[in-house]
Order: structure tokens, then sequence, then C-alpha cells
């Protein structure tokens, strides 16, 4: 067992590649329904969101309302490409990236100036801005949204329905789950994390603050723009201004928070419950919002660390009585 942790530690792709190969199992064995697809399916999207959110305000600590925004800029880029251009997923996954790139050097512009609630309202403006200018906006669609954009056609199988859909959706969830993991674990996380801690130690450690809170924004805002074109394409195709409200965005910090702002394990387990409980719920839609406002305050309150937190000091816990057992032998 320990010789297959170390394995792990030292070659992170082997345990990706056995996650991708339980996933793949999962619904032949658990899944009865199409709508189980669709709910995992929908979980793998906002697990994207949720690792790069955890880039921008886990770990490098920048206060962000406005993510809901990015992830809209995504869908509608691979959206509008597609209604315009007849483009395909495996052309605008790419281009949304980039577009949303774009965008996420605009919304972190106010990071170099501004910090806690002041930089949250000037984010929580410039994604309600993003939202309003597509819906008034002829070209996007308007109020009416964008529909039947296609689904990828892989060695002549179409992924036209939820349940094909996860297994488009799952591996290009693992792929930026992977990266988020690798970006984390070089120095550029390091330095997210210095300049979390305490800034002005950060730049007298050498640290250029503002060129990282700038690169967190775009590296959050790239996984943003991934998971809106895996959205936009998501059977059957459709997508529209009220999917990007601030429901959506609190749903989104609730994710983080629950799982533990600067634990990605944690943020992902966080994605899973949260999209598991908005989606139970739907019929109280009139609630959704103090419902998940309530959630983060509590957690806050009674569980700073969220699920991360539990799992570090689980392990924690776990290595000391491992070293106390070895030195009372």
């Amino acid at each position: 067992m320990n010789k297959f942790k170390e394995i792990i530690r030292q070659y992170p792709f082997v345990g990706f590649i056995i996650a991708f190969l339980i996933l793949m199992a999962i619904p032949s064995i658990f899944f009865t329904d199409i709508y189980q697809s669709h709910l995992a399916t929908l979980i793998c999207i906002n697990i994207i969101v949720a690792a790069g959110l955890n880039i921008v305000k886990g770990y490098c600590g920048q206060v962000t309302v406005g993510h809901v925004g990015l992830y809209a800029v995504g869908s509608y880029t691979a959206g509008c490409m597609f209604l315009y251009l007849g483009t395909g997923l495996w052309v605008t996954l790419p281009a949304a990236i980039i577009v949303t790139a774009l965008f996420g050097v605009v919304m972190g512009v106010p990071s170099l100036r501004l910090e806690g609630p002041y930089l949250a309202l000037a984010t929580l403006g410039g994604g309600e801005a993003i939202r309003l200018f597509i819906e008034n906006g002829e070209f996007f669609g308007s109020t009416y949204g964008i529909s039947s954009i296609s689904q990828p056609i892989i060695f002549g199988v179409p992924f036209d329905t939820p349940d094909k859909y996860y297994f488009l959706a799952m591996p290009i969830m693992l792929v930026a789950v992977y990266f988020s993991f690798s970006i984390l674990k070089s120095s550029v996380g390091r330095a997210f994390m210095a300049i979390r801690e305490d800034q002005i130690s950060a730049a007298a450690s050498g640290i250029n603050v503002k060129k990282y809170k700038l690169l967190a924004f775009i590296l959050s805002a790239m996984f943003a723009g991934a998971a809106g074109a895996v959205y936009a394409h998501f059977p059957p195709g459709y997508i529209h201004p009220n999917n990007y409200t601030v429901i959506e965005m609190v749903t989104f910090l609730a994710m983080v928070v629950f799982g533990g702002l600067g634990h990605l394990w944690g943020g992902i387990i966080g994605a899973v419950v949260i999209t598991i409980v908005y989606d139970i719920t739907r019929p109280l839609y009139q609630y959704q919002l103090f419902i998940f406002g309530l959630t983060i305050v509590f957690t806050i309150l009674f569980m700073p660390k969220g699920i991360g937190g539990f799992i570090d000091k689980y392990f924690i816990d776990r290595r000391f009585k491992e070293k106390k057992t070895k030195d009372d032998k």
C-alpha cells in the first residue's frame, strides 16, 4: 500500500488514469436513467469551474464574485461560433479558452488596486455587466438564447445524449483537474499561496505580486471558459442569459467554500455535493439564493476550512499517530 502511495506521489498522472477508469465504469454500474447521466455531466462541468475558481480565490486569496460572467463568455463564444461559423466543440473549446483568458485580464486589472469587499464589488459588477450585455445583444440571441448547438461526433459516434456526453465531459474534467493540480504544485502555485498569506512579505521575497495576481485571474478564467464551452454543447445544446445569474455565482462560491478554500480535492467534493443539493432544491427556486447564502455563512462559522480541512486533519492525525507508535516501539 505504501509503495502504491509513493508511486502516486511521484507520478500523479497514474492516479488520474485510475480515476478515469473508475469514472468510465460508474455509469454502467450506478446510473439507472438518463437524468442521472445528465446530473453527472453537470457535476463534471462544475468541477472544472470550481477548480479554476479555487486558483484565484483559494490559492491566491483574491475575492472574486464575477466568475459566472467568465463562464458565460466561454459558453457564448462557443455558441456564437457554432451559430455564425458552424464550428464544433473541438474548435470552439480552445477559442473559448483564449477569449475568456482575455476577459480574465480585464477582470483581474481591478485586483492590482482593490482588495477585499471593494474587489468583490468590482468583479460582481463585471460579471453582471457581461450578462446584461449578452441579454440585450441581438448578436448573442438576446433573451431568446442560442439553441440547437451541435454535439461532437467521434469515429462516427454522436455524443448527442447526456449518457454519451458524459464520456466526453468527464475526460475534459480530469484533464482540467490535472492541469490545476500541476499548476498549484509548481513554483507558480507557491507564489499564489505566498500572496494569499501576506502580499508585503511575498513582494519582499522577490515575487512580482501584480504579475501573479493577474496570472491567477487569467488561469481561472481559462478554466471557466473551458467549462462554458463544454456546457454550451451539452445536450440539448441550449444556452440562455438566465443560466448565468447571481444564483449560479453563489452556487460556485458555495462549492469552493464548502469544499475548502485552497483545497483542490475539497473543491471537487464541494462541487459534487453542491450540484446535487442545487438539483434537489430546484422546486424551491425562490429560496435557492437564501439556502446557498446560509450554506456559505454556516460553513465559514462552523467549518472554516471546509471539507478539505477535515481531509488535512485526518492525514495529519494519522501521521502523528504513526510517528507516535514508532517512537513508543
